[in-house]
């Protein structure tokens, strides 16, 4: 049985604090296209939960990703899949529930 790694967790309010300092971010909104035309964090690549291991040529391996979903619980597993793939992920804790700035 092999030990899973710690996904690393960010803070919405950390997001919103790199976007403001023009930090390049590279964010994956893991909701449903129902739940993303509602609003998403700016600039943020829309890839489904379902959608996420059929698209990994769409990732690149020397960026760090920050995950998105709602509540943190849909990207946590995400992160997890994208961990075991070799990327390096971050997943937004509390998701689009705790975010705080504008949407688009």
């Amino acid at each position: 049985m092999s030990i899973k790694p710690e996904i690393e967790a960010i803070l919405p309010s950390k997001v919103v604090e790199s976007l403001a300092k023009k930090e390049k971010l590279h964010i994956i909104d893991v909701r449903e296209h129902n739940e993303v035309a509602l609003g998403k964090i700016p600039g943020a690549k829309h890839i489904s939960l379902g959608e996420v291991l059929t698209r990994l040529d769409e990732l690149d391996k020397d960026k760090e990703y920050i995950m998105v979903c709602r509540s943190g619980k849909r990207s946590g597993l995400a992160s997890e899949w994208l961990t075991d793939k070799g990327f390096k992920v971050k997943n937004m804790t509390g998701g689009m529930n705790d975010w705080k700035s504008e949407t688009e």
